[in-house]
């Protein structure tokens, strides 16, 4: 799986999260290196950066500065499913590892 020039939307999330269905994730990909940047309601700027394996699961560590003047840290693993019409959904399980350290999770889905 590539993930490269793909646009994904938040779906759904835990209540801790700091995104909303306004932020757009825009992944790049180089090889098994998987990047990308962030940004929509109260984030001001995002990027993450991990590996994917050959089943297209993501391991990554990401950083945002949010509107309150905060930077935010954590972890995630994002598992792919391709849906029906051909769009993949990434199903996350994340952690802050500032802050309170606490763990959610997240679906997203890719924008066409």
């Amino acid at each position: 799986m590539n993930y490269n020039n793909k646009k994904f939307r938040t779906f759904s999330t835990s209540e801790n999260s700091e995104v909303t269905n306004e932020v757009i994730f825009h992944y790049k990909q180089r090889d098994n290196i998987v990047s990308c940047t962030y940004n929509g309601g109260t984030i001001v700027s995002g990027h993450l950066l991990g590996t994917v394996d050959e089943d297209g699961l993501i391991n990554m560590h990401y950083h945002q500065y949010n509107s309150n003047n905060e930077l935010m840290t954590g972890i995630c693993t994002s598992t792919p499913e391709i849906l029906a019409d051909g769009r993949i959904r990434l199903y996350e399980k994340w952690q802050w590892t500032n802050g309170d350290q606490s763990e959610g999770e997240s679906i997203l889905e890719e924008v066409i």
